[in-house]
Formats: C-alpha cells, structure tokens, sequence
C-alpha cells in the first residue's frame, strides 16, 4: 500500500529512480516476490540504470526511504528479512483453527523418496526467495548467515543422520555470494557436515558391536574401540551397506551462471584471507548472490528439487495428504454437528 505520511517534492531525476523501482517492485510482485533494498539496487545496476558503487546504493536507499514516506512506493514492495517480530496466533472459536489447519496439515512426503532435501542460503536477506520457492516445494530451509554456526552444523548432522541411518540418501543444496569467503563457505559446510555425520557413524558401529558382544552373537575383544572396530570388518562392511550418501551441492552462485546471466561485478575484496587462492582461480571480480534474479533462483531451487525426488511416489503421497485435508475441510464446515457429537460423549 502507498500512505503519504511526509510530503516531499522530488527532482526529475529522483522521481525518475521512484518510478523505475515501483516498475521494477510491481512486476516481482506479481511473481509473488517481495525485494530487500540491496536487491533492488542490483537490479537498477544490471539494467544499467545507475553504477555499480556504494555511493549509489545509499542514494538509492535515500530516495526510496523518502518515496515511501511520500506515498510513492508501496510499503509492502520492500522487506527487511533481518527484523521480525514473533508473536502468537489467535483464533475466534475453535472451528476457524480447524479451518486453517486445512491448508497447514502436511504428512511426510519425504519418507517416500531415495533422498531427504534441505536447501541452505547464505544470507538473511535472501530468505524471501526461499519463503516464494520452498514451501510450495515442502523442503526445509534456512539462512547460514554466512559461516554456519558450529551449534547448527553439529545439529544438522544429528538431524541428517537419522535419515542416513535409514538408508535415504541427503542433499544439501547450498547458494551462497561467488567471492572468497561465499565459495569457502561451501567447502566448509561440506568438511563440517561430513565430519560430524562420520565420526557418530562410527560411533553407532562401535555401540552397536558392543551390542552384539554383550548379546553373546559376536565373542569379546578387549582390544581398544579402533582395534575393535577393525577387527570385524565383515560385519561392519554388512551393518552400514545400506546406510545413504550425504552431498553438499552449490548451485549458486556458479561460474557458469556469472557467464550466462552478467551480474555486476565487484572488485574481489583483498582483505579477505582466502583472496589469493580466489583470485588465481577467477580473477580479481566478484559476485553477490542478490545480483541474480529472484525468479531465476527460484527456477534454479526448483529445478534442483524436482530432478533429485522420484515424482511418482510425491505424486501418490500428496494424494494421502489431500485425503487428510478433506476430512478436515469436512470437520470445518459441520463443526456444530461434531461439537453436538463430542458434548453428548462427554455426558
């Protein structure tokens, strides 16, 4: 909505920039896509509206800020994802929470499938695309913040390997800026994950064969838990065959992508550790992951997810879950008959 709450007059050349933005928001809007003001700078600087330059940014940011307290760009074009307030939902009576929960009821279509997909951004300011992209796809997701945090990654293994254990393979699909520190990421959420799903894997193998020790179905070793564990390589070669593949794949942003879209670029940032090695292998430019179009990340997460799962499964699985939903639509619209039910049970 546009509200006028400062009235201001603008010069030609900034009414200019408003009018562009509200072209540019609108047409996002309609894809269902909401823009932080860092994305909406890329897009004037892709469309070679305005240069690519830190001054310009803030000046984009200043003319915008003033626009809509002016009335002359829809507040709900643009989003800070950084600050949300949490809160509760209310309802009036209990037939509208069994209302909503229609379109909130979800089984578990991933048991279903060879493998478990999450889908891991590197900054908040992106998770817009996630929240237009990933529900309608019903695959987790979640902003890194940049280097993901040792609790998260510890705790995502212990989540993955439930999964693992069970024989479904787990991709992660990981997007993130193409410069030092944004390809480094990807590597490091690759050695952390691995290291932490493998050594409790271990583990489990060495719980489980003590197991079989005290179950008297292997004989007792008192050699140390290594030793021990080489000792049965048969039966540990048996009890993890049908343990799943985990993989870290990057689909974003990618040489090639650079190549086939043209984002702006950004000088390679020097102070950075990993600058060496990222300069000898692409040059002294670099990319920021908002550079790319909302919808063409979507169709890259989209694309990703429905080429990994097995359709005709997802296909009879959703079947299941509309069948809990109409019972549900049904329990909505005769709520008085089930209240009636439940109150005559009672007494």
């Amino acid at each position: 909505m546009k509200i006028e709450y400062v009235p201001k007059k603008f010069s030609e050349g900034s009414l200019r920039i408003i009018n562009l933005a509200e072209e540019i928001c609108t047409d996002y809007a309609a894809q269902g896509f909401d823009l932080t003001l860092r994305q909406l700078y890329y897009q004037f600087v892709a469309r070679g509206h305005i240069p690519n330059k830190d001054t310009e940014y803030k000046r984009l940011g200043s003319i915008i800020n003033d626009a809509r307290l002016a009335g002359l760009v829809d507040w709900d074009h643009i989003v800070d994802r950084t600050r949300n307030l949490r809160t509760l939902g209310h309802w009036d009576d209990p037939a509208d929470i069994i209302g909503s929960a229609v379109n909130s009821f979800r089984t578990d279509k991933w048991a279903t499938q060879p493998v478990r997909i999450e889908v891991w951004i590197e900054k908040d300011a992106l998770v817009g695309v996630l929240d237009a992209t990933c529900p309608g796809l019903d695959v987790p997701y979640f902003s890194c913040r940049g280097y993901t945090s040792q609790s998260e990654i510890w705790g995502a293994a212990q989540r993955l390997n439930k999964y693992l254990w069970a024989g479904q393979d787990v991709l992660i699909i990981h997007l993130g800026d193409h410069d030092p520190s944004g390809i480094d990421m990807s590597r490091d959420i690759k050695d952390r994950l691995r290291m932490f799903t493998r050594k409790d894997g271990i583990n489990r193998q060495l719980n489980h064969l003590g197991d079989l020790v005290r179950k008297g179905e292997v004989p007792y070793s008192n050699v140390d838990p290594e030793g021990f564990k080489a000792a049965y390589p048969p039966l540990l070669a048996e009890y993890t065959k049908n343990w799943g593949h985990l993989e870290i794949r990057r689909i974003a942003l990618n040489m090639d992508q650079v190549e086939a879209y043209d984002p702006p670029p950004n000088p390679a940032k020097l102070t950075d550790s990993r600058a060496n090695d990222y300069i000898e292998n692409y040059g002294d430019e670099s990319w920021e992951l908002d550079a790319l179009d909302p919808a063409t990340l979507s169709a890259l997460i989209t694309n990703e997810v429905e080429g990994a799962r097995d359709q005709e499964a997802w296909d009879t699985a959703t079947e299941e879950e509309e069948k809990g939903r109409g019972l549900l639509r049904l329990a909505s619209r005769r709520w008085g008959e089930v209240t009636t039910l439940l109150e005559e049970e009672a007494s």
